[in-house]
């Protein structure tokens, strides 16, 4: 049975009868984070969490949250997707319907949101995406937001930064075709630049397979294809392998990448070889200012290691949820109304300031925000380049 015809059976299950009140606990709005706590995304999963709490206690400090002249305190609920979809789809279903969470933050990865925005909205229950990027995640979906930004900005901020930086013409593009982000990322990209530079400007559009580690191959075509920079949107386990075969080959060029890059251990993975190197994204931590600065050095003090993406994400989902709440002037105690409540609340956010940038809804679950290019510097800390803006 397809995704959507499941979760739409099992909404007809649960949800509650016609005339019945779900109410919510009294004083206290349980807000799910659906993470992964094991499996490839374990580290995305501790910065979903350092985030989220830092958010929280922030919201609840100073007596709590003041919605429509009543105080509430935020309880974060935590549930384990295991990096699968299928389970993350099972737990969905457990903090909507069990533990009555008010919306849901997460999951992260693509793979991920799509299976459980298809249940958020077919329970009618506000869901945040801090990281994914397919349109897939929110497309025809009322209750389905991200707050990062989409493909194609990002592919057209890498396709100019090529141009004005390296005199670029010709990429070559080395993906995972069997995960949804790589795969939506690395074509967007192809549309873009070339249609930017002419078709057939991507020289090579090599592809690999979840879990493989020898790039050889690929890499070969790519070096005697003549581009002139490899674009690979993949995250922390392959772009170290892919940088350190690459050069070991010979490949002296440029090599960027996508947001995938923020999320994970890819310095301690990858070292001096990725020093240097640019990719797009949505935060980084070297080189900010005003508000994210607050944030960095909070996140800093607290966990006593800079913030990644994934990180400030996730705290500006939560902060955004706290906002829309008291936006809604007031709420019923009815757990149905008010997560409509706040899904129109959320709907109508404009220049949102997150330590991410200015955030806007204009329609759909999509924001309009800038996007960043990141530089790692020779500490290995991802910087401020640049900012581009749709």
């Amino acid at each position: 049975m397809k995704q959507r015809s499941m979760a739409g059976l099992l909404a007809l299950i649960f949800t509650v009868a016609p005339g019945s009140h779900l109410l919510a606990s009294d004083g206290i709005i349980k807000l799910g984070i659906s993470t992964s706590k094991s499996g490839s995304f374990a580290n995305v999963g501790a910065s979903t969490k350092n985030g989220a709490e830092l958010a929280k206690q922030e919201l609840n400090s100073g007596g709590g949250l003041q919605i429509g002249g009543k105080t509430y305190s935020m309880e974060l609920v935590y549930v384990d997707n295991g990096s699968d979809r299928s389970t993350a789809s099972t737990a969905a279903l457990t903090l909507i319907s069990q533990q009555q969470v008010m919306a849901i933050v997460g999951p992260q990865s693509s793979d991920r949101a799509i299976a459980v925005g298809e249940v958020a909205d077919s329970f009618k229950t506000p869901m945040i995406t801090p990281w994914s990027t397919s349109p897939l995640t929110t497309l025809n979906k009322q209750y389905v937001f991200r707050m990062p930004v989409l493909y194609d900005i990002q592919a057209l901020a890498t396709t100019k930064f090529a141009a004005k930086e390296w005199k670029a013409t010709k990429a070559a593009v080395l993906y995972d075709e069997i995960s949804p982000y790589p795969t939506g990322m690395a074509k967007s990209f192809k549309k873009v630049f070339e249609g930017v530079n002419g078709p057939g400007s991507v020289v090579v559009f090599e592809t690999f397979r979840t879990k493989d580690v020898d790039f050889s191959k690929q890499l070969q075509t790519i070096i005697n294809s003549g581009a002139d920079f490899i674009y690979t949107p993949q995250h922390y386990e392959e772009v170290p392998l892919i940088v350190h075969q690459a050069r070991k080959m010979g490949w002296k060029k440029p090599i960027t990448g996508s947001n995938s890059w923020s999320g994970g251990d890819l310095m301690g993975k990858c070292g001096d070889e990725c020093k240097g190197l640019y990719f797009t994204g949505n935060f980084a931590a070297g080189g900010v200012e005003g508000k994210a600065k607050a944030f960095v050095d909070s996140y800093q003090k607290t966990y006593s290691t800079l913030p990644d993406e994934v990180a400030a994400l996730t705290y500006d989902a939560v902060q955004l949820i706290g906002q829309s709440l008291k936006n809604t002037g007031g709420l019923s105690g009815n757990l149905v109304e008010d997560r409509t409540k706040l899904k129109d609340q959320i709907a109508a956010t404009k220049k949102f300031e997150g330590v991410t940038g200015n955030l806007s809804y204009q329609g759909t679950g999509d924001p309009a925000k800038c996007t960043v290019l990141i530089k790692i510097d020779e500490k290995g800390v991802f910087t401020n380049h640049d900012k581009v803006c749709p």
